[in-house]
């Protein structure tokens, strides 16, 4: 079953832009830093509860076509579950 609420994906155009937001203003900590081969992430701690930070580093992935179609904003919640196979 659910245990709780492990991260929340926000998608943002840049990292820069999103942590003026959350870290400058909210004042919330970076804890995280990762780079993939279409994204780059950061990981900011709110309570019990992470924000993962998404920039696109190309148009077609799938957090570019997120951003073009739908703009920043939340992408997904992520729960956690101590069965992720559902037996």
């Amino acid at each position: 079953m659910i245990k709780g609420v492990d991260h929340i994906g926000i998608a943002v155009r840049s990292i820069e832009e999103g942590l003026r937001l959350y870290r400058d203003v909210l004042g919330l900590e970076k804890v995280a830093h990762e780079d993939t081969s279409d994204m780059e992430i950061v990981v900011i701690r709110t309570g019990a509860v992470k924000l993962e930070l998404m920039a696109p580093k190309k148009e077609d992935s799938p957090v570019g076509k997120f951003l073009a179609k739908r703009g920043p904003g939340v992408h997904h919640i992520a729960y956690e579950t101590d069965d992720i196979e559902g037996d």
